[in-house]
C-alpha cells in the first residue's frame, strides 16, 4: 500500500513539474525613450539635441479617471512631474547661414548611431522608432523640429 501512495505521489509531482516547465514565464521589461531633436531653422538658430532622462517616473502618479459622475481635472503638479536628471547631448542644426548643411546631418547620423550601438551593447533591444516634424505652418513659415524618438526595451534581470 505504501509503494502505491509513494508511486502515485512521485507520478503527481512529475506531472507537476512538467506542467511547470512547459508554461511560458512572460519576462518583464523596463523601457528606455532616446529622443533627438533636430530643429529646421534657417540661419542655425534653433537648438538640436540628443535626449535621455536618467530619471524614473510613474505614470500612475500623474494619471486621473474621468467619468461622467467624476469630472474632476487632473491636479497633479508640473515640478513633480518634470525631470532633471537627464542626458543631453548636443546635435548640430540642418540649417547654417548658407542654407541646409548636409554634413550637419551626417554628424548628427553618427552620433545618434553611437548612442544607438551603446544601448544595444548594454543589452537594450531597439523595438520602435517613430518620427515626425513640427512646424508652425502657414506661409513663409520656416521654422520647426524634427523630432524622433527611439524606444528600447530589456528583460528587468538585465543591468
Amino acid at each position: 500500500m505504501k509503494k502505491v501512495i509513494l508511486s502515485g505521489i512521485f507520478v503527481a509531482v512529475t506531472i507537476f513539474n512538467v506542467q511547470a516547465q512547459n508554461q511560458e514565464v512572460t519576462p518583464q521589461y523596463e523601457v528606455k525613450v532616446i529622443t533627438s531633436v533636430e530643429s529646421i531653422v534657417p540661419s542655425g538658430l534653433g537648438r538640436s539635441r540628443l535626449i535621455s532622462a536618467n530619471a524614473d517616473r510613474d505614470f500612475e502618479e500623474f494619471t486621473s479617471q474621468r467619468t461622467e459622475e467624476n469630472n474632476t481635472r487632473n491636479k497633479a503638479k508640473r515640478k513633480n512631474i518634470r525631470v532633471k536628471d537627464f542626458e543631453e547631448t548636443k546635435l548640430l542644426n540642418f540649417f547654417n547661414l548658407g542654407g541646409i548643411r548636409f554634413q550637419n546631418i551626417a554628424s548628427n547620423d553618427a552620433i545618434i548611431s553611437s548612442k544607438l550601438t551603446q544601448m544595444l551593447s548594454e543589452g537594450w533591444d531597439l523595438s520602435f522608432v517613430v518620427s515626425g516634424v513640427e512646424s508652425k505652418g502657414g506661409d513663409g513659415d520656416e521654422f520647426g523640429i524634427y523630432i524622433t524618438r527611439y524606444i528600447f526595451k530589456r528583460p528587468k534581470s538585465q543591468k
